[in-house]
């Protein structure tokens, strides 16, 4: 077993190869290098670097597709069935990232784009200010998602939307981080985000890794959300800053800065279901539907009856209306309560 924070100063490639056994990592949330001249980005967005660590590593356009089927060839091997690879990346190199995962057994959940609080002014075309991150999961066992992990299910906006479906739009609008005066890699995720990312996909303990560790923001937060941390950073100049930065980083010390959603309390919570107990619970839903009118308010009026919650209800109605008592039911219950 990996311990609780392992750092190394290589190519992760193979790094990878020798110091992560198979099906070990639970979460990867990466940031590849940006195949772009990244190194030079400062001559064309005029932007000030003098605090910026020198010794970024790029990764010539010619070499890119075979640079990233490696790594992800890599990230494949060593995710655990059931675990979760974030990957975020700009438009440039988006197919060859793409092409790379659909040669892999992964399988897409979501395209999410991340929006940011500025781009690069442009007069001639559109100015570009987002992200793509794209999520995707290993087959093979059940996938770990939090989604009650920031709001509870009846928080509602001020506008009267849902806080919880709010939270997990497929559009994300995050700012950068901006750190003036303080010394700092080339290009660094917002915590936020982070955060964001890995309370959905991963729980106290997990092992989080980053092939690309860059400012270590990925392993900072893991660390302060009591998650394990592993990661390669190739760069010997920002690894040894950033491997200084990390003595200071407190396990668990992000924890106490998570907002509490507040979640339903269900007496029969977690209680196992019988066959006839769902027969009757599908039977009562078909009767509710015709008087509630719409499928939330009858899951809604199910909920106080039963004492279980709605995503115990959803599968099990789900179970019983496919008539296979060891049928998981996850589809139809989308289909039946969203």
């Amino acid at each position: 077993m990996l311990h609780e924070a392992q750092f190394f100063n290589e190519d992760c490639v193979e790094g990878c190869r020798r110091h992560i056994p198979d099906s070990t990592v639970d979460l990867i949330v990466t940031d590849p290098p940006y195949g772009i001249q990244g190194h030079q980005l400062h001559k064309h967005y005029n932007r000030k670097e003098e605090f910026v660590l020198d010794g970024y590593v790029e990764v010539p356009a010619e070499e890119y597709p075979e640079f990233t089927r490696l790594w992800i060839s890599e990230a494949e091997r060593i995710l655990r069935p059931g675990g979760s690879i974030y990957i975020v990346s700009g438009y440039t190199h988006l197919v060859d990232i793409l092409v790379a995962l659909r040669a892999t057994s992964l399988r897409e959940v979501n395209h999410l784009v991340w929006k940011y609080n500025f781009g690069v002014y442009t007069s001639r075309k559109y100015i570009s200010s987002h992200y793509h991150i794209l999520y995707y999961v290993k087959p093979g066992r059940p996938i770990t998602f939090n989604t009650g992990c920031r709001y509870g299910p009846k928080e509602q906006h001020e506008n009267g939307g849902s806080l919880n479906y709010l939270d997990r739009e497929d559009v994300w609008v995050i700012n950068r981080e901006y750190k003036p005066g303080q010394t700092k890699n080339k290009n660094a995720l917002p915590s936020q985000l982070l955060i964001k990312i890995i309370q959905y996909s991963s729980n106290e303990g997990d092992l989080v890794c980053d092939l690309f560790l860059g400012s270590f923001s990925t392993a900072k937060v893991a660390i302060g959300l009591n998650r394990r941390a592993v990661g390669f950073e190739k760069s010997s100049t920002a690894f040894s800053h950033q491997v200084a930065e990390m003595k200071t980083v407190q396990r668990g010390g992000l924890l106490d800065q998570l907002r509490a959603p507040a979640l339903e309390s269900h007496p029969n919570q977690g209680k196992p279901w019988s066959d006839d107990e769902r027969r009757q619970v599908y039977r009562r839903y078909v009767g509710l539907l015709k008087v509630c009118g719409t499928k939330g308010k009858a899951i809604e009026v199910l909920s106080r009856e039963t004492g279980r919650g709605r995503f115990s209800l959803g599968k099990a109605i789900a179970v019983a209306k496919n008539g296979d008592s060891g049928a998981t039911g996850q589809l139809d219950f989308v289909e039946i309560v969203s």
